[in-house]
């Protein structure tokens, strides 16, 4: 049986919004095999980023469990920010990376909040930063790096402390083309490569060809799960090129 990295049980997450009821998530079940790279796909309001929100424990679900690599998240949601620091990684669509350090510093802090001494955190960081690219620019702030770049620091700063996965929403959305073509094709190199498990949130059907299964949502439901053949990746992969 395949390694789960992550499962969610009868998931449920609902608001109010005025006196109506909305269930953003609508009792949904997935498992996401380790070494995977899933894409989570629908229109806006579907409950995509939700459901990224819920797996990563940054939401509180209404109902049902989140189980990431052995952990309950929603047992013990107050804590919840200490798997976040050991099991998941994050890459957002704005890169959310803090303006006043440089990009070895950003992809440092994850490794600083949980103990690990300077130097072993300082050479991960250079590690990780040549991997993405980037060993020229990491003494450099955000603000003199392009969105690509940024992006390719938030990639680092995800993997920085060697998580069981890593939660992307929308991680090409605010890049042009060519530079969403160049983050595409080092996720899948790293999905590959490390068989590092990623589930994403996309509107984009290239990038959703590469990955080993798509999860279509509509009103807060899994509507259906579709297999990707390897030779339909192999093909988006050549487009990626």
């Amino acid at each position: 049986m395949a390694d789960v990295v992550v499962r969610t049980e009868n998931l449920w997450k609902t608001y109010m919004l005025g006196e109506v009821e909305v269930h953003a998530l609508n009792d949904v079940n997935l498992e996401v095999r380790r070494g995977e790279m899933v894409c989570l796909v629908g229109p806006s309001g579907s409950g995509k980023t939700t459901l990224l929100n819920m797996i990563g424990g940054i939401g509180r679900a209404s109902k049902g469990r989140v189980i990431v690599d052995g952990e309950d998240v929603t047992a013990n949601f107050e804590n919840s920010y200490l798997i976040r620091r050991k099991k998941i990684g994050f890459i957002f669509q704005f890169f959310n990376l803090i303006p006043a350090l440089t990009a070895l510093e950003n992809v440092e802090l994850p490794m600083e909040l949980v103990g690990k001494p300077e130097k072993e955190r300082r050479a991960r960081a250079m590690d990780l930063l040549k991997r993405v690219g980037l060993e020229h620019r990491m003494y450099h702030r955000p603000s003199e790096l392009s969105g690509g770049e940024q992006q390719r620091v938030a990639i680092a700063r995800a993997l920085s402390n060697n998580p069981s996965i890593v939660l992307a929403d929308e991680p090409t959305g605010n890049l042009d083309t060519r530079t969403g073509k160049q983050i595409v094709a080092l996720m899948k190199q790293l999905n590959e490569a490390e068989n590092q498990t990623f589930v994403i949130t996309t509107h984009d059907t290239r990038l959703a060809r590469l990955s080993d299964r798509i999860v279509y949502l509509g009103d807060g439901k899994i509507e259906r799960i579709e297999e990707v053949p390897p030779e339909v990746r192999q093909q988006a992969m050549a487009e990626y090129g």
